[in-house]
């Protein structure tokens, strides 16, 4: 039902406008060599129409391609001798593709998708780091990375953005207001049970890195064991005895992620914060767009993350606006 209102062209146009509106920045689509018809490319701009980054939007899945949705670097920004070299993403999903002669059309989870991914490529390409190494994404704390790319998902819970980027496929309607009160109901429902488990995760994750293991013990045994002791701490629902969990939680070796599966979490309190500024300025606010892009977005990881968010909000990370939008505190 949500899908349908959520053509391809007016999503695109949708989240550009959102970001053209916070940042000052203008984005066009232009010609370049691709590796599939599919793939588009566009250009960033600012407003004296120059240029700051460019990225290719590959969104469809087809045959041989990796799954999921990701963001990566293609060219970092950097200065060498007065030439500056402006960055370049890849930005990549896995959405259903144009069928029948009828565009795309995304659901709701595919919207957030786009979101999240744009916005590590903005962190990416609206840098003004000219040192490759730390311009961009590159030298940001692992438990900062995620910041940018989950404060872009907070648009796409709001009604008015939402609404503006939709257009039923057949009738041309706007999203009902109805139908995304629905949408908001099903997004807090048993947000509390997600969270225990989520903080059931992290705190496993980071004990095994930092525990020794008993001698004599099998280490399936000590990592069981510090799960057993974690759930005891936190889970609501007991888990059944036969439950072999760690053996299949690969975040605790994969991906970079050892001892640092808490940063999920960490993340979307960094990231709700973040939005909260937005929500008592105005959601499309200039100003405190302009304020995020200098703060957070253009500094790399010229200073650390914690330094940057301070210089953006103003103070420390509070958990408040997290709360709120997971639905676990009574709005003001």
């Amino acid at each position: 039902e949500v899908r349908h209102y959520f053509p391809e062209d007016q999503v695109l146009a949708g989240l550009f406008r959102v970001v053209e509106t916070l940042y000052g920045i203008t984005i066009r689509e232009a010609e370049a060599q691709t590796w599939h018809p599919s793939v588009l490319f566009f250009t960033i701009r600012d407003r004296q129409d120059a240029l700051v980054g460019e990225f290719y939007f590959d969104l469809y899945a087809r045959a041989g391609k990796r799954g999921g949705a990701w963001m990566d670097d293609a060219i970092n920004r950097r200065r060498a001798n007065d030439v500056l070299q402006h960055p370049v993403a890849y930005l990549t999903c896995n959405l259903s593709a144009p069928v029948g002669g009828k565009p795309a059309t995304f659901t709701h989870q595919e919207i957030i998708t786009i979101f999240h991914e744009f916005g590590h490529g903005l962190h990416q390409l609206l840098t003004r780091v000219d040192v490759a190494g730390i311009s961009g994404i590159q030298g940001v704390e692992w438990d900062a990375v995620e910041l940018p790319s989950q404060f872009m998902e907070n648009f796409c819970w709001e009604y008015d953005v939402l609404r503006d980027m939709s257009r039923h496929v057949d009738t041309g309607a706007l999203l009902p207001r109805d139908l995304f009160d629905r949408m908001l109901a099903a997004k807090t429902f048993q947000s509390g049970l997600f969270t225990v488990r989520q903080l059931e995760m992290g705190l496993f994750d980071m004990l095994l890195h930092a525990q020794a293991v008993a001698p004599g013990t099998p280490d399936w045994q000590s990592a069981q064991a510090i799960l057993e002791a974690v759930r005891a701490e936190v889970r609501v629902v007991p888990s059944v005895p036969y439950d072999r969990f760690p053996q299949s939680f690969s975040h605790v070796f994969a991906g970079g992620y050892a001892a640092g599966y808490y940063s999920y979490k960490w993340a979307e309190v960094l990231s709700a914060d973040a939005f909260s500024l937005f929500e008592e300025e105005g959601v499309l606010s200039a100003k405190a767009g302009t304020r995020f892009r200098e703060e957070v977005l253009s500094r790399g990881g010229s200073r650390p993350a914690m330094e940057s968010f301070v210089a953006f909000r103003g103070r420390a990370p509070q958990l408040d606006a997290l709360l709120r939008h997971n639905g676990m505190v009574t709005p003001a």
